[in-house]
């Protein structure tokens, strides 16, 4: 029998619906897709750090 992460009991569709509408009355409509891009070009940013950071990390083979 698999579980989901509803079964678990961290976030249910009620919990889902409150938090989206908090979200809607604290910024507004309008700011959300703003919101959204910022948190996507910080993800970006990260992975692209994270990324360097691994090839500064590897060993260089022309030895």
């Amino acid at each position: 029998m698999e579980t989901t992460v509803f079964e678990v009991g961290m976030f249910g569709p009620t919990q889902i619906v409150l938090i989206v509408v908090a979200v809607i009355l604290l910024f507004g409509a309008k700011k959300i897709p703003e919101l959204m891009k910022g948190v996507g070009k910080g993800i970006k940013e990260f992975k692209d750090a994270t990324n360097e950071d691994d090839k500064d990390n590897t060993p260089n083979k022309s030895n």
